[in-house]
């Protein structure tokens, strides 16, 4: 028998070192394994937590009605179902329109001091998951509605304040938005500038406007053409809901508040200045949105004697001396946008061409390409 070769000391400590990396390996596997099972079963049981959970209704519908305010709405539906789905926006839309009923009785009384006041103050604001700005305009008299300078499409607003020489804008109305993917320019409801009915796609139905009339003060709730004409209205679209009026909340609650979303609101206090929050949205780690209720509040606490919704979500953008003071929310940056209140040193110097005048309001093709 011939004798038995030994291994060299080197291929011992290799073949312990090869044996002891397969250990390892097993052992990370073995833990990786047991970390991603222990994952998966929490997530099983926040699933069903969340989808049959007497105690996590409310939490369902704060995710329902924010997917709501989002291009992604019917997502809802995974949520809290298709019907209840479509049951909670006809229940929104059906308490928007109640909220718009009640007859503003508020008057303004600008005061010396008011008047010695700047024109336009800014003031950030923050809250639970949301930040944002107020914008105060001591005269109300100093805003117009703007629209965009060519047919067919659209324009930023901050477009709009660099071409017309404004101090400042926020977005206004809201728009047909087919996929989210709309060109800005077929406005929903109406659009009235310098006391003119500039755009009108309700007919002769009532709407829900935002806006003020010739003396400043701020209309806003359900009123008809005809209505709005002997209130001398000046600049306005339609939005909704109304939030307050003659200086009561209109909102009971944040579950009433229609989700987390970025917002824009307008509202007055009794010596005429105008309110403007715009709160942002949509960004985890610096701000998530606000619901309604926040936006309510913020307004009250500023004094706001009556206060509505404008257009949110990605349209919600804040500019002043041609600087974007926010950060909206699209990942394109700001949209092209049908309105928007401006704020001039000179207003009346200002000239706001009617681009939708000729049009049939049904022949706009919302979803056009844009031509610049």
């Amino acid at each position: 028998m011939e004798p038995r070769t030994l291994p060299s000391r080197s291929t011992v400590r290799n073949q312990k070192k090869t044996r002891g990396k397969r250990k390892k390996k097993k052992g990370f596997l073995y833990v990786l394994s047991r970390v991603c099972l222990v994952v998966l079963l929490l997530l099983v049981a926040a699933g069903c937590w969340l989808y049959w959970a007497p105690s996590a209704q409310n939490l369902r519908y704060l995710i329902a009605d924010t997917l709501i305010t989002t291009q992604h709405r019917s997502w809802a539906q995974y949520i809290i179902g298709e019907d209840e789905m479509k049951r909670r926006v006809a229940e929104y839309n059906a308490r928007f329109k109640e909220m718009g009923d009640e007859r503003d009785t508020h008057v303004i009384d600008r005061t010396a001091e008011q008047k010695n006041k700047p024109l336009v103050e800014i003031e950030n604001i923050s809250g639970s998951g949301y930040r944002g700005y107020v914008m105060i305009v001591n005269d109300p008299t100093k805003i117009r509605l703007g629209v965009p300078g060519k047919a067919g499409s659209g324009e930023k607003v901050s477009s709009m304040v660099k071409r017309t020489g404004a101090i400042a804008g926020v977005n206004g109305g809201g728009f047909v938005d087919p996929n989210g993917k709309g060109n800005g320019f077929k406005p929903i409801g109406v659009v009235i500038a310098e006391g003119k009915l500039y755009y009108n796609g309700n007919g002769s139905a009532s709407t829900q406007i935002v806006g003020i009339d010739k003396q400043g003060k701020m209309i806003a709730g359900n009123y008809t053409l005809k209505e709005l004409s002997r209130l001398g209205l000046q600049e306005a679209v339609t939005f909704q809901p109304r939030i307050i009026v003659n200086g009561k909340g209109l909102i009971k609650n944040a579950a009433q508040g229609w989700g987390l979303a970025p917002r824009t609101a307008m509202g007055q206090r009794k010596d005429g200045a105008i309110i403007f929050v715009v709160i942002d949205g949509r960004q985890p780690g610096y701000s998530i949105g606000a619901n309604l209720y926040d936006v309510q509040q913020i307004m009250l606490e500023h004094g706001a004697v009556i206060a509505a919704n404008l257009d949110g979500g990605s349209s919600s953008v804040l500019v002043k001396d041609n600087e974007i003071l926010n950060r909206p929310s699209s990942q394109y940056g700001e949209r092209y946008l049908p309105s928007a209140f401006l704020v001039f040193e000179h207003p009346e110097d200002v000239e706001i061409p009617n681009i939708w005048k000729g049009l049939d309001a049904d022949s706009i093709n919302a979803g056009k390409k844009r031509s610049r």
